[in-house]
């Protein structure tokens, strides 16, 4: 029957580390003995060739040698078997140069012919070697024995048992395998800790549920339409997918491991990413997006940090505010041109024809004149209509919007819908400040804190608000650059808030049910964005008597009039009228 094999990760690696272990240990051992052998049969040989050596230096033996004859009673004999006793060898045998032995621990060997080829060492060669002889298997050596003069005589051959050597392995055998053993013991019970912890780590995921994860993983991350930024302990980015690289125009390679500051421009979506700003549901503007943030801490002190497009949720909500505007006009006309009917209906049971002919002609050319004055100083024609829009909500308000008499844009504009964007932030920021500070507040939206009422900058004598409020809008050219001002008779903007209300999320103004649909703080933010988009800029100053003026500068935004978009394509901007948003 074929085991199964286990699939919990604990299970695997356990099984794959205790298999790996005992293979090396098993491999190290036989790595060990394998030479250990080899070592052994050379010190025996060694040994071998050093009781060789020092017998064959005592003088009185070659003396010996050529004085007498083989006897195994002689002192040839007497000499070998007391070296052999003390060194332990096998045995001592001395022999002549005709390799008959004088000395052997077998007496009856002595003046017989040695059983191993004499040559070499009766040549003046030493001998090591493994070999078999008349007293069996033995490691040898072999020297050369001289007389005083230096004249070969005869041989000394040495030999040690190769049972002692063959013991000597053997009985190391058993050391070696215990402490391989407890080796192998401690690499299990590591194995087994490191299982168990990986076992808690996973969750006790098979390998092939954490490849289907991880891929499963991989698909949501980059299909999904929300982006996700995921960033390490340190700050740094190591996680991008598609959707976050396309809202804040990252190369996801790029950007990982680098801080959310080095990848991005100066400014809130840097803050939010990098955690600086902390809070739920944060809007930032990222390359003319907004967008709405996360951020969640992960346990390893990292954050993940998710962002939603809405972007065309906002200028949906700044659409509708503009048609809500727009109705709140038509129907104050609607008032108006009720007023003026029971007027007109009067004069004429009256009698008095002339005069009702003179009312319907001065009540026309009145806003026929305002309609056509600002038409014939803005050329394009979304922003003419904008500002006749506009001019009938401001009146609707009590703010009367003027047109400077400065203003006077000729040339086409690239791209109609950006200034609409800026023109209409400006202006609604404009009428609201300018009605909330006429409303009788004791202090604007802009005011310091601590500050008694009516004292804001802008107030009138005594405090109070100015007695003729107003919204001035002026339009530009210089050259291919457009010029934008917008003035108003409003609180005004401290020096200390000027740049900060620039800022993605920061707002004066409290979020009512009629905001209920968008976030705050997002107008100036984007008319800035858009100006920095244009290499211009987007500032803010105090108007001598009292409010605040705003500058927007935003260079090539006219076309000449030899341009693709000159004065030539006006006329197609018609069919955009009914696209255009009016963002606050």
């Amino acid at each position: 029957m074929r085991m199964r094999r286990p699939r919990r990760i604990f299970a695997q690696v356990l099984t794959a580390q205790v298999v790996i272990t005992t293979g090396v240990m098993v491999l190290a051992t036989g790595l060990f003995l394998a030479p250990l052998g080899t070592a052994l049969d050379d010190q025996a040989m060694r040994r071998a060739q050093s009781i060789a050596q020092t017998t064959a230096a005592d003088p009185d033996l070659a003396r010996e040698l050529v004085a007498t004859g083989p006897d195994p009673r002689g002192p040839v004999q007497a000499d070998a078997e007391r070296i052999r006793t003390a060194t332990g060898a096998l045995y001592i045998v001395v022999m002549d140069t005709r390799g008959v032995r004088w000395s052997h621990p077998n007496p009856a060997e002595i003046g017989r012919h040695v059983s191993t080829d004499p040559s070499r060492p009766l040549a003046g060669r030493e001998v090591r070697q493994i070999d078999t002889g008349t007293l069996g298997r033995s490691a040898r050596a072999k020297v050369p024995l001289r007389d005083g003069r230096g004249r070969i005589v005869g041989a000394v051959s040495v030999g040690i048992a190769y049972d002692s050597v063959r013991g000597r392995l053997l009985g190391s055998i058993p050391g070696l395998l215990r402490y391989a053993g407890a080796a192998l013991a401690v690499g299990v019970l590591a194995t087994l800790a490191v299982s168990r912890s990986l076992r808690r780590r996973t969750h006790g995921v098979a390998f092939a549920d954490i490849s289907a994860l991880l891929e499963e993983r991989e698909a949501m991350l980059h299909g999904i339409r929300e982006g996700v930024v995921a960033c390490d302990r340190y700050g740094r980015i190591r996680l991008v997918n598609d959707e976050a690289a396309r809202l804040l125009g990252l190369d996801a390679a790029a950007a990982a491991g680098r801080t959310p500051g080095e990848v991005l421009a100066p400014g809130r979506t840097a803050e939010v990413l990098s955690g600086r700003v902390s809070g739920a549901d944060l809007l930032a503007v990222s390359g003319g997006r907004v967008l709405v943030a996360n951020r969640v801490p992960t346990r390893d002190g990292g954050a993940v940090v998710t962002l939603r497009d809405r972007t065309e949720l906002e200028l949906l909500g700044r659409e509708l505010d503009s048609t809500q505007g727009l109705l709140d006009a038509l129907r104050a006309q609607d008032h108006e041109h009720a007023n003026q009917l029971h007027t007109l209906r009067g004069l004429l049971e009256l009698g008095r024809y002339e005069r009702a002919v003179a009312f319907v002609a001065e009540v026309s050319g009145a806003h026929r004149a305002s309609a056509e004055e600002i038409a014939e100083r803005v050329h394009d024609p979304l922003l003419s209509a904008l500002l006749v829009g506009k001019a009938a909500i401001a009146a609707e308000r009590g703010v009367p919007l003027r047109v400077s008499a400065a203003t006077l844009l000729p040339d086409a504009v690239v791209d109609p819908r950006d200034l609409v964007t800026v023109l209409g932030n400006l202006l609604d920021n404009a009428l609201d400040a300018v009605a909330a500070h006429r409303s009788a507040a004791p202090a604007g939206p802009f005011a310091e804190p601590g500050a008694e009422p009516g004292t804001g900058p802008g107030a009138g004598p005594l405090g109070r608000p100015p007695a003729e409020p107003f919204v001035e809008v002026e339009l530009r050219a210089e050259g291919s650059t457009a010029v934008l001002r917008v003035a108003d008779t409003g609180p005004g903007v401290p020096p200390a808030l000027r740049e900060r209300i620039f800022a993605e999320g920061w707002s004066t103004k409290a979020a009512g049910p009629a905001a209920a649909h968008r976030g705050r703080g997002i107008g100036l933010a984007l008319v800035r964005r858009l100006a920095e988009r244009y290499g211009g800029t987007a500032r803010v100053t105090a108007r001598a008597g009292g409010g605040a003026v705003f500058t927007v500068v935003l260079p090539e935004a006219l076309a000449r009039a030899d341009s693709p978009h000159g004065p030539g394509a006006a006329a197609t901007a018609d069919a955009r009228l009914t696209a255009a948003g009016e963002p606050r």
